[in-house]
């Protein structure tokens, strides 16, 4: 039931090509490193490790970090009276966010490492931040706490449907 109420949806990957040519750029160096050591019979680096260890830090560090980074998901859903943000896999299950308790809320254009200190789960002196990638979002702020931003590729859709779930939410409480 829930489903149907849903007026705005939107996920959210890692998409800043700096980030994805550090993690493919350091997985091909692993592998290569690899490649030539267990493969090949030569030794990787100045100081070596065995085989084994190797083997494992290519598994985690060249396979394990990018597919991390590209699981990482921000879900943003706005339903009537409620905004829901999802980071998995830091989120076991939504944070729900009544929007009784919203104070005011605007779009906003943000630099992400100088006010919040990069992209993830951030806070600054701005307050929260939830966001994977982009300069814009919607900048909430509450009666009773810092503000929070959510980060967004659709920044007026989500503007217009938390005015909408606000509206709706305003006819549910009544």
């Amino acid at each position: 039931m829930e489903e149907q109420n849903i007026l705005f949806r939107e996920k959210q990957r890692f998409t800043q090509f700096w980030l994805w040519a550090l993690l493919l750029g350091l997985a091909a160096i692993m592998l290569a490193g690899f490649v030539y050591q267990v493969l090949l019979g030569g030794t990787f680096g100045n100081r070596p490790v065995s085989d084994v260890p190797l083997s494992i830090m290519v598994a985690l560090i060249g396979f394990g970090l990018p597919f991390f980074f590209y699981w990482v998901t921000l879900t943003t859903e706005v339903m009537p009276g409620v905004l829901q943000v999802r980071l998995r896999p830091f989120h076991l299950k939504p944070v729900r966010i009544p929007l009784h308790t919203v104070r005011d809320f605007e779009r906003v254009t943000y630099n992400p490492i100088d006010e919040y200190g990069g992209w993830g789960i951030r806070w600054g002196a701005k307050g929260k931040a939830y966001s994977t990638s982009g300069r814009e979002g919607v900048l909430l702020r509450f009666y009773n706490q810092q503000p929070l931003l959510i980060g967004s590729q659709r920044a007026k859709e989500l503007f217009l449907a938390i005015e909408q779930a606000k509206a709706l939410g305003k006819g549910i409480a009544d």
